[in-house]
């Protein structure tokens, strides 16, 4: 029987060389793997409070729409700078080479909102670091990060629960 991983393509040397990506959109492409990935997602949530799901940009608002949709709840999506219409608020954060800076509405989330962080791939965890902090800013109670990839060996896992954070992932890719 398929796996979640046995999904995901490996493309070499993109978006430049040394770089094995991890390419979800064969995963999404099939009707029975992206079935597969949002219910695995969901299993460790079963039973639990969760009053949004907040995607992170961009493959993270398929996913959290998805699971959005499974939970019956609301869907918030976490931008990169300048692409929400409403007033918001921003947080910046590092990447391999330079910096980046992610925003939400600032009315998105209510204080004591019990929130789902989704996202296709865990990598350094500077994406979702920035993400909980604006989330924490409004008063978010973060119930766990989701994730379908974790990249072990880049270290955001460890990053994200040493902010106490939950962190589940469906499956894991040695390497870069």
């Amino acid at each position: 029987m398929k796996t979640v991983q046995d999904y995901i393509r490996t493309i070499v040397d993109f978006p430049h060389e040394g770089i094995m990506f991890r390419d979800v959109t064969t995963l999404f492409a099939d009707p029975r793997g992206f079935r597969m990935a949002i219910d695995q997602m969901l299993h460790p949530y079963a039973g639990l409070e969760i009053d949004k799901v907040v995607g992170l940009e961009a493959r993270g608002f398929i996913l959290g729409g998805a699971i959005a949709h499974q939970l019956s709840v609301g869907f918030v999506p976490i931008r990169k700078k300048g692409k929400l219409p409403g007033t918001t608020i921003s947080q910046d954060y590092k990447l391999e080479y330079g910096e980046a800076i992610v925003e939400i509405h600032d009315d998105a989330i209510t204080a004591g909102e019990k929130v789902l962080v989704v996202d296709d791939l865990l990598a350094t965890g500077g994406t979702a670091e920035a993400g909980i902090k604006l989330l924490e800013r409004l008063g978010g109670k973060i119930v766990s990060c989701a994730f379908i990839i974790d990249l072990p060996e880049l270290g955001g896992r460890k990053k994200l629960e040493a902010m106490g954070m939950d962190v589940h992932a469906l499956c894991a890719f040695d390497g870069l």
